[in-house]
């Protein structure tokens, strides 16, 4: 079975923020574990005592809030990065899907449902391709909990029976569920990679996005993990 461990960045209904992101770290069920406990050792060194209590935060460790204001701008960074890292260093069959949004571009349909249209349809397509590879296996979408969860989780039934714009998803084992990002390392994971696109394309900064710029679901040479609404 393939994960898709799904969060935001950037707010939909902030008029500031010129972009919303929704991005998803897809792993292969074998993997997590690895990965998980690669991201705790990174977490350790800002709590030895209870590694656990750690929550790895994009938002929050860039700009050093709460927990992290303790700590150093370096080393709040270098966590950023050496946690991106894991996944980039990770197996090749991990990878990442997102959606990026110029709002205004998309006025006024809700930037959350376009955003999560897109991702389901190209996670589903992956596991189409991966079955037409004699390689089949279900997926099954995690999401960070959030005031959208009755949204989506009525989406993704619609998908699998109505449809969505592409078509009708076939491959997924259940709705999406939804986790207290503070369980879940892999949740967590996926905030930073949301964040990472956020300040590439919000602010021009590509620091963290240059880490994983390469591990977007591409076949053949075509990229079909990043898609841009602009």
């Amino acid at each position: 079975m393939y994960l898709l461990y799904i969060d935001e960045s950037g707010s939909a209904g902030d008029a500031r923020q010129k972009y919303f992101v929704l991005a998803g770290v897809c792993i292969f069920e074998r993997q997590g574990y690895w990965i998980s406990s690669q991201l705790s050792e990174i977490a350790k060194r800002f709590n030895p005592a209870d590694p656990q209590s750690v929550e790895l935060h994009g938002n929050p460790m860039f700009g050093g809030k709460k927990f992290w204001r303790q700590f150093d701008r370096e080393s709040r960074f270098r966590a950023i990065e050496d946690s991106l890292n894991v996944l980039a260093a990770s197996h090749r069959s991990n990878r990442i899907f997102a959606c990026v949004i110029e709002k205004s571009s998309l006025s006024p349909a809700d930037p959350v449902e376009f955003a999560f249209e897109q991702l389901a349809s190209r996670f589903d397509y992956f596991l189409i391709r991966q079955h037409n590879r004699r390689d089949t296996h279900r997926g099954l979408m995690i999401f960070d909990k959030s005031t959208y969860e009755n949204t989506l989780q009525n989406l993704a039934t619609n998908f699998q029976t109505i449809g969505h714009t592409w078509g009708v998803l076939r491959n997924l084992a259940e709705v999406p569920l939804f986790l207290d990002s503070n369980a879940s390392r892999l949740i967590q994971l996926a905030d930073l990679v949301a964040y990472a696109l956020y300040r590439h394309f919000e602010s021009g900064d590509s620091r963290f996005y240059n880490i994983i710029a390469h591990r977007f679901d591409t076949e053949g040479g075509v990229q079909h993990g990043l898609f841009l609404k602009s």
